[in-house]
């Protein structure tokens, strides 16, 4: 098995931080899942019993606060000037593998259309190449445009492969090669 350099606790942009989770991030990660498209799967939306609270969240990322495999992870963004938390972004197995892995990243709404997502992204692709990968994945619903525009803007393509769903969308596999530095 091919070893890697692991993915930095600590990413730095012109405007962003991405750093590792802390417990008290857990009501603006809960957050997120408020937000979220009814078109998501349940199982990634707050339940009919208000699942997951904020004390699971905490829990999540206690037990793991980079919410990923070992030398991967998912960094939480926030803003360079005011500290404030907009999201996540990062590197994990997802749909991936530990070989080939998924880049994944979800902004509070408040923070979209600012190019926020495509400057965590490029941070974490940057990254993800000095650890030694030869390849990324991303896997997106066909009805969120925004986040193949933020893939695009960065090399990713559309590979071949498309996860079919009825309910929720088609899953599209998207893919970047990576040129080793």
């Amino acid at each position: 098995m091919k070893t890697y350099v692991d993915l930095p606790a600590e990413l730095v942009t012109e405007r962003l931080r991405l750093r590792r989770w802390v417990p008290s991030d857990a009501e603006e990660f809960r957050g997120l899942w408020l937000e979220r498209d009814p078109r998501v799967p349940a199982a990634r939306r707050i339940d009919a019993e208000g699942r997951p609270t904020v004390e699971d969240v905490r829990s999540w990322l206690i037990d793991n606060p980079l919410t990923a495999a070992p030398g991967l992870g998912l960094l939480a963004i926030e803003l360079r000037d005011t500290g404030e938390f907009i999201g996540y972004c990062g590197l994990t197995v997802g749909q991936g593998s530990f070989d080939e892995p998924e880049i994944a990243y979800e902004l509070a709404r408040r923070a979209h259309g600012h190019g926020y997502a495509t400057e965590a992204a490029r941070a974490v692709l940057e990254a993800a190449i000095r650890t030694g990968r030869r390849r990324l994945w991303a896997t997106v619903r066909e009805w969120n445009t925004p986040s193949f525009r933020v893939l695009e803007k960065l090399g990713f393509h559309r590979s071949d492969r498309i996860d079919e769903d009825s309910e929720h969308g088609d899953s599209i596999w998207m893919t970047r090669v990576l040129d080793p530095r």
